[in-house]
């Protein structure tokens, strides 16, 4: 029996399509194991979206060659589509497959062995308009469904449509299928995730239904605890499904949006679909019917262009806006787009200077959030996430949570007290009493 071990870099839809990916392994007789473990075989999912990532992956392989020298290296995801030959050049690679390929990788390569030079497998990214089902297992107690792919927007900054191609997605009827599955394996919640998760519905080039006709069908799934929605984009988010989310009996109270600038005029060289305004309007919304609600938001800094006074204003409309948390992420030039070839580059000191600054923003927003909770009752969703006797999980609006660890409470959802701010979590005291929730 042949060894595999896979390593996923990027965002959740990765983890989702590594862990598809993995599961034909096994079904086809092959022993999943962990990296460092001897591995016959490696398959390295990749991210395109900064340097790092890419340099990440060169890393990866190395570390590959390290474990098992005469390991067969498979690199795969959005860096495989859009640099093929250029990662096949990479010292150890034996084998590259993108977009469309990595979903046939047991059909395409036909025997793992080592040859002269590393094949490829890498078709053009507008022959793709096929959706390829995907769902993270046995990773989490959380599982990472994809119910999207591909993207339709063209932001200045991003490399996506050229690695995954146009929006695209299957059948109301397929997910819910794929949502009742994944119940069916005693999974509590699904993360709904997708490249433009918003733009669900598009099959064929044309558009079959809508975001919102989706979660209404989800949310009569009874096998499924909780629904969380990853990632949408602010002028995505309509008043319905806000209103939709705030008396639904499955879809939590947490939300993520990428703003990217909070100034009108980066916003415009971004090629964003939205304004300050718009985004302002939606957190609004979100704070009227859901004043609980969790709210993350993704923001760029160093983009092209970006003058001081454009990152003040971004930095005061965050300042004053009522969210939990940031995603920060420091601009990194992207070959094949727009923005790489934009005059007036930021230095890279001050890109990293106003990073710092917005990641400190994020933590003072978390603790007044996390204080905000203190005292009120919450369910949570414990995880098999145990360290020094204790145990952690998720409350609806997504606040991390510890309390004494107890077997019987993984994957378990727990009514409990939020007791005290400690770090980076809220310790929690279960509620021992008739009211005790147990699911």
């Amino acid at each position: 029996m042949k060894k595999v071990a896979f390593y996923t870099l990027g965002c959740k839809l990765n983890f989702s399509e590594t862990s598809t990916i993995a599961r034909c392994f096994e079904e086809q007789g092959y022993q999943r194991v962990d990296f460092h473990d001897a591995p016959d075989i490696f398959v390295i999912n990749t991210c395109s979206v900064t340097e790092n990532a890419n340099k990440k992956c060169r890393k990866i392989v190395r570390e590959a060659q390290s474990v098992s020298p005469e390991g067969f290296i498979i690199i795969i995801g959005c860096y495989a589509q859009l640099k093929p030959e250029e990662i096949a050049e990479i010292s150890g690679v034996d084998a590259v497959l993108g977009a469309s390929e990595k979903f046939r990788l047991l059909e395409v390569i036909k025997s793992f062995e080592k040859r002269e030079k590393p094949a490829v497998y890498a078709c053009d990214i507008d022959d793709i308009i096929e959706f390829n089902a995907a769902y993270s297992l046995n990773d989490r107690t959380r599982t990472f469904l994809k119910i999207q792919d591909g993207c339709d927007y063209h932001c200045t900054f991003c490399t996506i449509p050229l690695a995954r191609g146009k929006s695209r997605s299957t059948t109301i009827k397929e997910i819910v299928s794929k949502a009742h599955e994944i119940g069916q394996r005693g999974v509590k919640e699904i993360v709904l995730t997708g490249v433009n998760t918003g733009d669900v519905g598009i099959i064929g080039g044309h558009r079959n239904y809508r975001f919102l006709d989706l979660i209404r069908e989800l949310d009569q799934i009874d096998l499924i605890k909780r629904f969380r929605i990853s990632s949408i984009e602010p002028n995505l988010l309509s008043d319905e499904i806000i209103d939709f989310v705030a008396h639904s009996k499955r879809f939590v109270p947490h939300f993520h949006l990428p703003l990217q600038s909070g100034s009108d005029k980066v916003l415009g060289l971004m090629k964003r679909r939205y304004r300050v305004s718009l985004f302002q309007s939606r957190i609004d919304q979100i704070q009227r019917y859901l004043p609980i609600a969790g709210i993350g938001v993704d923001v760029i800094v160093g983009f092209p262009g970006e003058k001081e006074q454009d990152f003040q204003e971004t930095f005061h409309f965050l300042n004053d806006l009522q969210i939990s948390y940031l995603h920060v992420f420091t601009y990194s030039e992207r070959p094949n787009t727009l923005a790489a070839s934009m005059r007036d580059e930021v230095p890279l000191h001050i890109r990293h200077m106003r990073a710092r600054m917005l990641r400190n923003l994020s933590l003072k927003k978390q603790h007044a959030f996390y204080q905000d909770n203190i005292g009120k009752k919450a369910l949570v969703l414990f995880e098999n996430d145990i360290k020094d006797g204790r145990i952690y999980g998720f409350t609806q609006n997504y606040i991390r949570v510890s309390t004494d660890y107890q077997e019987s409470l993984i994957n378990k959802v727990v009514q409990v007290d939020l007791k005290k701010f400690v770090s980076d979590h809220i310790s929690a005291k279960l509620i021992r009493t008739a009211d005790l929730i147990l699911a």
